[in-house]
C-alpha cells in the first residue's frame, strides 16, 4: 500500500469519530500519540516506553473500556515514567479528547493492521504523516494552514539554498519542521549520507544539523513527531524566537523560514535586547534575528518569506531593510502569487539573501522576480505544484533547469543572470532602492488587466502612490483582525 493511500485510510477514519465530538486537528494529535507508540515497535525503541504501555498491550486488549482507560492512564503519567527526553516532549500535557472507547479500538486496529512498507521496503512512515499534516492544513477551520507552509515552495527554496554536509540549518518559527525535514531529505538524496558517514559526523548530521523553534505546544508535538518519523534526532525548542531564547540561536550557515505574519499581541515589543531595531511588527523582527543569526565566514545565506508590508513599511521597516543590504547581500527577491496560503488575499514574498563577511555595503543590485502578476489563481482547477517554479529557477540559477537543480552548487553568478530573457526577471540596482528610502516593493510587471497604462503620465505616478498607502492601510487592517479573532 503506498503512504497517499494510508494516509487517505487514516484520515477517513476521522469521519468515524465525527460523533465523537472530534476535529480534525484534535484528531491529528489523537493520531501523533498512537502512531509514536506503533513506530516504537516498528523502529526497535518500545524498551523506551514502560512496559505496561507498549503498543501490543493496547492491541491485544479484548475489553474496550479496559483499553481506553489504560490509554488515559499512559498518557496522564508517561511523561513521569520514561528516561527517554523525546517521549518526555511528545507527550507533555498529553490528553484525549475521545469519549468513546469503541473509537478508541477502532483507532488501535486499524493502525496495527496498516502495512507501513512499500513493496520495496522502504520506510513511508514519514511520508505518511507529511501527508497528515498537509491535510489538516488544508481544513480551514482547523486554522493549522498557518503552521503549514506548501511543499512546492519549501522544495524550491531547500533546492536553491543547497545545503551542505556538515552545515548547521535553522528554522526559527518552525511549524511542523517541514523546511528542516526537507533539507534533511535533500541531503539524503543528493550525499545519501546515512550510508557515508559515522561517528561523530553522523550524529552531529541526524541530531545537530537541524533544529528549530516553535512556539505552539500542539504544533511542537507534530513537529518532534515529525521529524522522529524522518529518522531525525534534531533539537525543537519549545518558545518563541523574540524572547531571550532566540539570542542563543546563532552560527548558522543557512536559515529556511515562514515567520507568522501579524503584529505582537497588544503592539508589544519583543523583549531580546540584542535587535537593534525593536518594533511590533513580527516579521520584521524575524527578519533581523535571522541575518544576525548566519556566520560571517560567507558561507552564511537564508531564504524566508515575507509578506509585501515587510517591503515597504516606514520608520523601523525603513531602518531593518537598510541594515539588511548593508550587513548582507540581498540577491532576489520572489514576488509569490496570491491565494498560495492558508490566509487568502495575503499577499507574500521570498527574500534570498547571503550574510557578507563584513557589515557594510554588501547589496549591490537586486534581481527580482514576478511570479504573482499576470498569473493563473492557482487552486483545484490549477495546482500549486514545482512546475510552476520552472522560469523562476532558470532565471535565479543562470540557466538551470529544474530537473538538473541537484547539481545545482547554489552560486549566484550575475553574469549568467543577465543572459536570462524573461519580462519577468528585473535586476535593480541599490542606488534605486536608496533613492526610494530603501522600499522594496519594486520588480512587478505591468498588470494586463490595466490598459494603456503607458498614456497615463502623471496621473498614473499619483495612483501609484495612493495604492502604496492604501497597501499599508490593508497590512495595519489584516493585522488588527488577526489580533481580534
Amino acid at each position: 500500500m503506498s503512504a497517499q493511500e494510508i494516509a487517505n485510510k487514516l484520515w477517513n477514519l476521522c469521519n468515524v469519530l465525527r460523533d465523537d465530538g472530534v476535529t480534525y486537528h484534535q484528531y491529528l494529535n489523537e493520531l501523533t500519540y498512537m502512531l509514536f507508540l506503533k513506530l516504537s515497535e516498528v523502529k526497535g525503541f518500545s524498551k523506551d516506553f514502560p512496559e505496561e504501555y507498549r503498543w501490543k498491550k493496547f492491541v491485544d486488549e479484548k475489553d474496550n473500556v479496559a483499553a481506553f482507560e489504560l490509554y488515559r492512564e499512559f498518557l496522564a503519567t508517561v511523561s513521569s515514567k520514561t528516561t527517554s527526553d523525546g517521549i518526555k516532549e511528545i507527550y507533555t500535557n498529553a490528553s484525549t479528547t475521545l469519549t468513546k472507547p469503541v473509537n478508541f479500538n477502532t483507532l488501535v486496529q486499524a493502525i496495527d493492521k496498516l502495512d507501513w512498507y512499500e513493496e520495496h521496503d522502504r520506510d513511508v512512515m514519514g511520508d505518511i504523516y507529511e501527508s497528515l499534516l498537509e491535510k489538516n492544513a488544508g481544513e480551514k477551520k482547523s486554522g493549522a494552514g498557518q503552521y503549514f507552509t506548501p511543499r512546492p515552495l519549501i522544495n524550491v527554496m531547500v533546492k536553491l539554498m543547497e545545503p551542505k554536509i556538515g552545515e548547521k540549518w535553522n528554522d526559527p518559527a518552525c511549524g511542523t519542521f517541514g523546511f528542516m525535514i526537507a533539507a534533511n531529505q535533500y541531503l539524503l538524496e543528493k550525499y545519501d549520507y546515512l550510508y557515508t558517514l559515522e561517528g561523530k559526523a553522523r550524529t552531529f548530521q541526524v541530531e545537530e544539523a537541524m533544529s528549530g523553534v516553535e512556539l505552539v505546544g500542539d504544533a511542537h508535538r507534530l513537529a518532534l513527531m515529525n521529524a522522529r518519523l524522518h529518522g531525525m534526532e534534531s533539537r525543537i525548542f519549545l518558545g518563541d524566537t523574540l524572547t531571550d531564547l532566540g539570542k542563543k540561536l546563532k552560527g548558522y550557515n543557512g536559515v529556511l523560514a515562514n515567520p507568522p505574519f501579524g503584529t505582537k499581541q497588544g503592539g508589544e515589543r519583543p523583549t531580546r535586547d540584542d535587535l537593534t531595531f525593536l518594533t511590533s511588527n513580527k516579521q520584521l523582527n524575524f527578519l533581523q534575528h535571522i541575518y544576525r543569526s548566519l556566520v560571517t565566514d560567507g558561507s552564511g545565506r537564508a531564504a524566508v518569506v515575507l509578506p509585501d508590508n515587510v517591503l515597504f513599511e516606514d520608520g523601523d521597516g525603513q531602518k531593518i531593510r537598510k541594515d539588511l543590504m548593508e550587513k548582507c547581500n540581498l540577491h532576489t527577491i520572489l514576488r509569490l502569487p496570491t491565494g498560495i496560503f492558508y490566509a487568502a488575499g495575503v499577499k507574500t514574498n521570498v527574500l534570498f539573501f547571503t550574510r557578507g563577511k563584513k557589515d557594510e555595503n554588501n547589496t549591490k543590485n537586486i534581481w527580482y522576480y514576478d511570479m504573482r502578476t499576470n498569473m493563473p489563481s492557482f487552486g483545484k482547477r490549477t495546482p500549486f505544484t514545482e512546475k510552476a517554479f520552472d522560469d523562476f529557477v532558470y532565471a535565479y540559477s543562470g540557466g538551470i533547469a529544474v530537473d538538473d537543480l541537484m547539481q545545482y552548487d547554489g552560486t549566484i553568478d550575475d553574469a549568467k543572470r543577465k543572459t536570462i530573457t524573461d519580462e519577468r526577471w528585473q535586476n535593480i540596482s541599490r542606488e534605486t532602492v536608496i533613492a526610494k528610502n530603501y522600499s522594496l516593493d519594486l520588480g512587478l510587471i505591468a498588470d494586463s488587466s490595466l490598459t494603456n497604462a503607458e498614456d497615463l503620465g502623471e496621473p498614473l505616478e499619483i495612483a501609484q502612490e495612493a495604492l502604496q498607502e492604501l497597501k499599508a492601510i490593508q497590512t495595519e487592517l489584516e493585522n488588527l483582525i488577526k489580533e481580534l479573532s
